[in-house]
């Protein structure tokens, strides 16, 4: 049974979480304290709910708790060897918790545990950092709150800055919360209710204060030439540049990507400060451990040549991983962690917005959250005063936190697809569903390109977070190349694609007509083409190499009956597949393909008329197609969507790196189909 007092955590952390306005993804944490029945004793603890290591506040549950007993934890107040060595008291939590289960306690315990109040929210709300992050930001709090919200100077998180604010709790009976420099609120209650109340009113009394005193382009004026481009031609040039940029940012390791043109950020990259400014880096911590400690900033127009842009970006990565690393030995010690990777996870283009890389896409698109609420806090702090963030020794060690380190390497091992973005068309029936759950499954994000949108975007609803639907024909060029644009402004590009989009027409040779014979080689032929070429365009622009796999058939090899253009549309998938491999290996772009046969079940084509014509010509019911398909094979199994998406992924894995050019049968063995 869950405790009156974990309910009303949950439901209060739900609340705050939904706005972004209050605090950042998976930023900031909630405690509740209360009494619960020990089984060991049979009597009362004291107890301490609270958010967990990682997770976020919108979407929080129980097992996202990390459970404590105060007594134990105040406790560690007696054995506290003082800041320098304060990173040791995060391993005492563990002998504080109670009970099995429940997430990992996370930096900002001690903050909760010893504030004397039943109720503790500690939030980066935007506003507020805008104060934390003013270079006045102790008279600004003063101004703005009176005596009812108090100051603390920019304290790394930790066991020392729960001191500090526990001490600032029990003296003043008044104060309702403090503000963080250069970090973010803490607000305390007697009651859930009148803990977020005194948050809301510190957050929202912060963005009146900026609202009434804060003086307007606190950012400059706007400078000619970098205004926004018009929205289609800020995607068409975001499309174009988003898979050179991810290449870039992937220099060190393979990294998906994120895009966002939003109002806020197409202003402050429209303003004659906004280099400099960037230049500064965000500042909370949660901010910068995402964003690295500054961004890599265009300099150029958004009207400048596409060619010349190119150019100046790589350019400019280079530059920025040269500083970068010097960053890094400036403030290095013996025992930091080793650097983790020099490229760039924020780029700012002028014009056309903010690219976020990142592991995953969340990872990436809340790195873009994040710095662009480092740029509302940076708005703010200009227009009160000045933007003045912790010091860049203060930032790497944060980012370079050995607690940090531990926490990264407490993540589950990377899944074999991690990082990667794949194309299936065809995606919304059968084989291509198959695939794409497949590919999902092991880690990749999948745009699933179908002609039926409602069947594209039931498909990228079931991958969750990972998969997009867009609407393409493959047999027109123009939607082809919207499908890569979308794959390019979602993902960053695309390094795995699935030609899977096929239709099957079963007639004699003196009834199949010209539009027959059109219309399978348009889609197959044709459409494989299309596909694979704006594929290459792409994969070449990222510089990582890639896959382009064919679903071919059986009926490459074999001939049968009533089957001329399906068969001959096949066998011209299945020579580019050779021919393509022989073209695009030098690029580190492999060419394989698959040859199933009979796969019934869940089949777009054989729910379509082909089944029943196949049926008719075999003698056999309907729906014992499949039954009698397994018959004639060596295996005497039926072949299934899943099967043929199992090879696709052995083909992607890297277990067959050195492979090109093969073409594997999924037939449950044919032996006429044999390659030779």
């Amino acid at each position: 049974m869950t405790a009156p007092q974990v309910r009303e955590l949950l439901e209060r952390s739900h609340r705050l979480g939904a706005d972004r306005r209050n605090t950042n993804w998976a930023g900031g944490n909630a405690s509740a304290k209360g009494t619960a029945d020990d089984p060991a004793t049979g009597g009362a603890v004291e107890l301490l709910w609270v958010k967990g290591s990682g997770g976020d506040l919108g979407t929080l549950t129980g097992q996202g708790l990390a459970v404590l007993r105060l007594d134990r934890l105040r406790a560690l107040t007696g054995v506290y060897p003082g800041v320098e060595r304060e990173d040791e008291m995060v391993a005492a939590f563990d002998y504080c918790l109670h009970g099995r289960g429940g997430a990992a306690p996370s930096i900002d315990t001690a903050m909760h545990g010893l504030v004397d109040a039943p109720h503790v929210d500690h939030l980066h709300p935007d506003g507020c950092i805008a104060l934390a992050t003013a270079a006045d930001g102790e008279a600004l709090t003063k101004q703005c709150y009176g005596g009812r919200v108090a100051w603390v100077p920019w304290r790394r998180p930790g066991f020392q800055l729960g001191l500090d604010v526990a001490a600032i709790q029990r003296a003043d009976p008044e104060v309702i919360g403090v503000v963080l420099g250069g970090h973010g609120i803490t607000a305390w209650g007697s009651s859930s209710a009148e803990c977020e109340a005194r948050s809301l009113e510190i957050i929202r009394r912060a963005e009146r204060f900026i609202a009434e005193r804060g003086r307007p382009d606190p950012f400059g004026p706007v400078v000619d030439g970098f205004q926004p481009l018009p929205e289609a031609e800020r995607r068409a040039r975001a499309a174009a540049l988003a898979p050179v940029l991810r290449g870039l940012a992937s220099t060190d390791r393979r990294q998906v990507g994120h895009w966002t043109d939003s109002p806020e950020v197409l202003d402050f990259l429209s303003r004659s400060r906004h280099a400099g400014l960037a230049a500064l880096g965000t500042s909370c911590p949660d901010h910068f451990l995402r964003t690295k400690v500054r961004p890599m900033v265009l300099d150029l127009p958004p009207g400048a040549p596409l060619e010349a842009t190119v150019e100046r970006l790589r350019e400019l990565h280079a530059a920025y991983r040269e500083d970068y690393q010097a960053y890094y030995r400036r403030h290095a010690t013996p025992d930091s962690p080793p650097l983790r990777g020099a490229d760039p996870a924020i780029v700012l283009l002028p014009g056309v917005g903010l690219f976020s890389f990142g592991a995953d896409k969340q990872t990436a698109r809340v790195a873009g959250e994040f710095f662009a609420g480092g740029i509302n806090a940076m708005r703010g702090a200009e227009a009160l005063s000045s933007y003045a963030p912790i010091p860049e020794s203060e930032k790497f060690r944060i980012e370079y936190w050995s607690l940090e380190e531990a926490k990264l390497a407490r993540r589950p091992p990377p899944r074999p697809l991690a990082a990667r973005v794949a194309l299936v068309t065809g995606g919304g029936s059968g084989i291509g569903r198959a695939v794409a759950g497949r590919l999902a499954a092991e880690g990749a994000c999948v745009v699933v390109a179908d002609r039926d949108a409602g069947a594209a975007r039931s498909v990228a609803g079931e991958l969750g977070g990972t998969g997009a639907a867009v609407t393409a024909d493959v047999t027109d060029e123009s939607q082809v190349a919207e499908a890569f644009q979308r794959a390019a402004l979602e993902f960053g590009g695309v390094d795995l694609v699935v030609n899977n989009a096929g239709l099957s027409i079963s007639k004699p040779l003196l009834e199949t007509t010209t539009a027959d014979w059109d219309r399978q080689h348009d889609v197959m032929a044709r459409g494989s083409f299309l596909v694979s070429r704006e594929a290459a365009r792409t994969m070449l622009s990222q510089g990582m190499g890639g896959d382009l796999v064919y679903v071919v058939s059986k009926n490459a090899v074999v001939a049968g009956p009533d089957n001329l253009a399906y068969g001959a549309a096949k066998a011209d998938q299945a020579h580019q597949v050779r021919l393509l491999a022989a073209e695009l290996g030098r690029h580190g772009i492999r060419v394989n393909g698959v040859n199933p046969d009979a796969v019934v079940r869940g089949s777009g084509i054989f729910a379509k008329g082909w089944g029943a014509k196949r049926a008719e010509l075999y003698g056999v019911p309907e729906e014992e197609l499949g039954a009698f398909y397994a018959k004639r094979t060596l295996l005497g199994l039926e072949v299934l969507p899943e099967h043929v998406a199992a090879a696709v992924f052995a083909l992607v894995a890297g277990d067959l790196a050195h492979t090109t050019g093969l073409v594997v049968p999924v037939d449950a063995g044919v032996a006429a189909a044999f390659l030779r």
